[in-house]
């Protein structure tokens, strides 16, 4: 069962020719709008296949978990061997969540690197 009220649509763009037409789509006389993006299991689909707004969501996303955790990840009574664990268990694999699917660039790997580490600092 859909929910009338929330559904919209991506346009995927396969290829490099655009399309003049503007298709309008509706279920019944209801018109479905059209969206640029949206967030699906917690990544940012685009509908021509870039992935920098992603990538920064990621970033972005790990950096809140890293601030969520940075009593622990800058206490000095924690051993640094367990600091290490910590960060391999719950930061990084937030930031790279859904990473394999990724068509990366050296821009997205390197502003990666820069903020893991910032966070490592």
């Amino acid at each position: 069962m859909l929910s009338r009220t929330k559904k919209e649509y991506l346009e995927c763009e396969f290829n490099n020719v655009t399309s003049e037409l503007e298709v309008e789509v509706k279920i019944e006389a209801l018109v479905i709008p059209m969206r640029d993006n949206f967030k699906y299991l917690g990544s940012i689909i685009k509908g021509y296949g870039k992935i920098d707004a992603d990538v920064a969501h990621r970033i972005k996303v790990g950096l809140a978990k890293w601030r969520l955790a940075s009593k622990v990840l800058c206490h000095k009574k924690v051993l640094q061997r367990l600091k290490g664990k910590f960060y391999g268990v719950v930061v990084r694999p937030t930031v790279l969540y859904w990473a394999e699917r990724w068509p990366v660039r050296n821009a997205h790997i390197e502003k990666m690197n820069v903020e893991e580490m910032r966070m490592l600092r």
